[in-house]
């Protein structure tokens, strides 16, 4: 598990864009984390790496939303809110994986429910501190998320957030 600061709502987004740039079809995020953790803005910034359009909001209430891409080839992503899922048969009722094979999904409130959508993810663990600073833990399963996201890590930190 990798872990960064992010002092600012700005490098919370920042690396989703990084995230958002290397996912493609059949990609899987989970994010965790409590409210106002920033998974939301998180998500925001994977949508602007990903060039996906449409106004990114919590799906809370919806469940998920579909962002189309702004360009001919481009990849959709799902974006689910499995906050006020009882469990894990309302979450396979969404029916998921189905849009595996032909978008990017990231997963809100997701760990301990979406794994099963694809062996291979990434999960990323948000915490908010009193000082409104972030902390992001980034955990890879399979070898391709393994290593992404010790690289990603190495280079924020190189880069100073």
């Amino acid at each position: 598990m990798s872990q960064l600061v992010l002092p600012t709502a700005e490098d919370t987004h920042a690396l989703g864009e990084r995230i958002g740039r290397l996912l493609g079809a059949g990609d899987l995020v989970i994010l965790d984390g409590a409210l106002g953790a920033g998974k939301t803005v998180l998500t925001k910034g994977i949508a602007v790496g990903m060039g996906v359009t449409g106004i990114v909001m919590s799906p809370t209430f919806v469940i998920a939303r579909v962002h189309r891409p702004a360009t001919p080839g481009g990849v959709r992503l799902v974006h689910v809110d499995a906050y006020r899922l009882g469990g894990r048969f309302e979450f396979d009722d969404l029916d998921l994986d189905t849009d595996m094979t032909a978008a990017a999904v990231v997963v809100e409130w997701g760990e301990g429910r979406a794994e099963q959508l694809a062996a291979d993810h990434l999960l990323v663990r948000l915490t908010r501190h009193p000082d409104d600073t972030r902390t992001a833990e980034l955990s890879g399963t399979g070898e391709r998320w393994s290593r992404l996201a010790a690289e990603m890590t190495g280079a924020v930190a190189q880069r100073g957030a």
